[in-house]
């Protein structure tokens, strides 16, 4: 601010200039700094809102710049919600008249005579705001007999007339409006203030034919404006708003901000945008834009950038720099000779390094590859690769049956191995859900570790286990040699497994009825039975229990994890191994002698039965010590005659009680302790048949001996640390009370699995 040297008002406008800088002063260092943040909304209806305006809490400079996005009016129109004003444009670049932004709005327009509800004068202020009109606007007045009158711009008078005289009409044909048919009236001054009124030529404000006036920047003439009746229809015109930053205001901004640059004699300049400072309407102010050769926002600490006039390509560099090389500079650009040499020396020398880059580039890809394919062939090797392709040839009419898969085919069909493929993680490794080539949907289980000393019985154990081929048996299709650990690749069962639809409530009672259940157990007994009996080689599962029992679309049981199985030749009883299983479900003869018998695979086979008849878990904290483990506890009900009081409640009142109980005997058979005693799997398979077509007393007596013999050891022991298995480890799985072995699918986001 800038005092004149004279004695009337010097001391008064020093005091008046102290005073600003004090409030200046203490805006600046008591204000809340605000913020703009990348969140806020930039845009409404078509038109940009660049900061300080925006919409949004947090997204403006202080309320008089808050724009509400209204879409009342069922278009989405910006509005300045302090002036309930609505917003045609919003521009951050000087106006031709002033060194401010400027903002469009649309203000109402003055009718009379132009319907009954006559209105005569409007008014637009906005006093006490960062807004004033500027003088690009100009008061334009249609109708025939009108006199359009600046109001409130006092001691100004201004206004102009319009006439439809024909002898004026020669005015018409000027582009401007001079009086005929329309006049205009330019502002001299800024202003906050300014009102319209229209009154009739002669001064009498009661004129009968339809006449408007309003303020506006737009330019109007004869031949654009037809009729007064299609304005005042219009009921608005745009007016041009200039702005500025109220430093008054208790609002500090963004520190980075062109805003915030030291003030020098009236103004400031750093980074590509300049500043004006001034004191006008009451207010200090300040007003910045981006210097020529610059674009931004100078309000944002982004601020100005410099705008590359090369890369723009412009028809005014093209024209400049014809011939010539443009060349940018902060700010501006020039035009220079071009140097072809050095541009032809930089572009061989460039696509001598391009092709460089690509050689080396392929080099590596090649190298990388064969390596891949190097360490493929040593994993296939390793892994028995060779001895496995001499078996399946060797093997008549086995080589369509399985199948060596190659790692790329397994990758592809499990997405790499994604988690997302996951249908169940497990103590011998992983499996995935895969979709083959030819759409078929598959199970691939990677293993965690390969024990070399083992190969030759594993690939074995592969061509046995092709070879087996029964629909409650799930069908091993293939496997892969070529990766770090084999990979088996089964079919895909897709309803889970039986200990979910047990013990986790998997569906409602009606899926798990007794007749089902009793087909289940009649499937698995035959399944078994076959693997005893009917396979080429007889093959032991040894990992029997419910979680390894899958169900097919139509709930049919399928039995699956052979990772521990093992197959004997025809001239050998039993098999003698390190002792592996799941307590609860390990033969106790074989966990004292470590020697497999087919009648092991029997007594995990009675525990399932036993959970198919009482829904309870094959081990339990919940019951007592001594009826800890499901054998233990079914064999003491059945001696005091109370197998009624332990059928799964779900099935009590609607199963039938002779067959239970027939399958309760067969059950506790196949539960004694001596593994002699206990009948094979076809004499099992054959029974539970004969159980589920005949309606008569099923209860099979069992001699005294056995019972006593079924109580005095209990699988119990196994939980002590003191007991140990004489010549063998025991490697066992333990099932929890709340949780089952393997995750159930919703785990995994599938409704399958297979065990592992």
């Amino acid at each position: 601010m800038s005092c004149e040297m004279s004695r009337g008002n010097y001391s008064l406008c020093i005091l008046l200039s102290l005073l600003s800088l004090l409030f200046r002063f203490s805006a600046a260092t008591t204000a809340p700094e605000l913020s703009f943040s990348s969140d806020c909304r930039s845009e409404c209806g078509g038109i940009t809102i660049p900061y300080p305006f925006g919409i949004g809490k947090g997204c403006y400079l202080s309320e008089w710049y808050e724009i509400v996005c209204n879409s009342t009016s069922g278009n989405p129109a910006p509005f300045l919600s302090r002036m309930n004003r609505e917003v045609v444009n919003i521009s951050l670049e000087r106006g031709f008249s002033s060194n401010f932004g400027s903002v469009r709005i649309k203000a109402p327009i003055t009718s009379s005579g132009c319907s009954d509800g006559e209105e005569f004068s409007s008014t637009l202020d906005v006093t006490g705001s960062p807004f004033f009109l500027t003088t690009r606007n100009s008061l334009v007045a249609v109708g025939c007999n009108n006199k359009a009158v600046m109001t409130n711009v006092e001691p100004q008078i201004g206004g102009c007339e319009s006439v439809c005289d024909v002898r004026f009409a020669a005015r018409g044909q000027n582009t401007s409006c001079n009086g005929y048919r329309c006049c205009e009236a330019r502002i001299a001054t800024s202003l906050q203030l300014i009102g319209v009124r229209i009154e009739d030529v002669d001064g009498n404000i009661t004129g009968k034919t339809c006449r408007v006036a309003f303020l506006t920047d737009e330019a109007y003439s004869p031949s654009n404006i037809t009729q007064p009746e299609l304005l005042y229809s219009k009921g608005q015109a745009t007016v041009e708003l200039g702005w500025f930053v109220d430093m008054s205001d208790n609002v500090s901004v963004n520190s980075a901000s062109c805003l915030n640059v030291t003030e020098a004699r009236g103004y400031s300049a750093a980074n590509g945008c300049i500043c004006l400072y001034g004191y006008s309407f009451g207010r200090s102010y300040r007003s910045c834009s981006c210097n020529s050769g610059y674009k931004g926002n100078p309000y944002l600490s982004s601020g100005c950038s410099d705008i590359n006039e090369c890369e723009e390509n412009t028809v005014e560099v093209r024209d400049n720099c014809r011939g010539k090389s443009c060349v940018n500079h902060p700010g501006y650009y020039s035009c220079e000779e071009k140097k072809t040499w050095p541009i032809i020396v930089g572009v061989c020398v460039g696509f001598g390094v391009l092709l460089l880059a690509i050689g080396a580039w392929w080099l590596y890809k090649f190298i990388k590859k064969q390596k891949k394919i190097n360490r493929m062939k040593r994993f296939f090797k390793r892994n028995g690769g060779l001895l496995l392709q001499q078996q399946l040839t060797a093997t008549e009419g086995n080589i369509e049956k399985t199948k060596i898969f190659s790692s790329n085919e397994l990758e592809k069909a499990t997405e790499n191995f994604s988690v997302k493929r996951v249908l169940g993680q497990g103590g011998q490794g992983t499996v995935y859900k895969g979709m083959l080539v030819d759409g078929r949907i598959v199970a691939v289980k990677r293993s965690k570790v390969v024990d070399e000393d083992k190969l030759e019985e594993f690939i074995n154990e592969v061509v046995i286990l092709s070879q087996v081929n029964h629909r409650n048996i799930v069908k091993l299709l293939g496997c892969c040699l070529e990766t770090e650990v084999p990979i088996l690749v089964y079919e895909f069962v897709p309803n889970g497994n039986l200990f979910e639809y047990l013990h986790n409530g998997f569906v409602d009672d009606y899926t798990m009825t007794w007749e089902v259940r009793l087909r289940i157990a009649t499937e698995i007994a035959g399944s078994l039975s076959y693997l005893h009996s009917a396979a080429s080689s007889p093959v032991y599962h040894r990992d029997i229990k419910s979680t390894n029992i899958l169900l097919d679309e139509k709930y049919r049981a399928k039995v699956s994890d052979f990772g521990t199985s093992r197959s004997v030749t025809v001239d050998h009883t039993h098999l003698t191994t390190v002792v592996a299983g799941t307590i609860g479900y390990v033969d106790p003869e074989y966990f004292q002698s470590s020697q497999f018998t087919d009648k092991s695979d029997v007594y995990s086979f009675g525990v399932v039965l036993v959970e198919l008849i009482t829904g309870e878990k094959a081990v339990s904290l919940l019951r007592t010590q001594e009826s800890r483990t499901l054998a233990t506890h079914f064999i003491l009900t059945m001696k005091e005659n109370k197998l009624f009081d332990i059928i799964d409640a779900r099935i009590k009142e609607h199963c039938d009680v002779k067959q239970v109980t027939g399958v309760g005997n067969l059950a506790r058979r196949c539960l004694n302790l001596n593994g002699r005693k206990r009948p094979s799997m076809r004499e099992v398979s054959t029974e539970l048949e004969r159980i589920r077509s005949s309606s008569e007393d099923l209860q099979v007596d069992v001699q005294d001996g056995e019972e006593e013999d079924a109580v005095e050891i209990s699988v119990v022991d196994a939980w002590s640390d003191e007991i140990s298995a004489p010549s063998s480890a025991f490697v066992t799985s333990v099932p929890s009370d709340v949780e089952p072995l393997v995750p159930p699918p919703q785990a995994y986001g599938s409704t399958s699995w297979l065990a592992v």
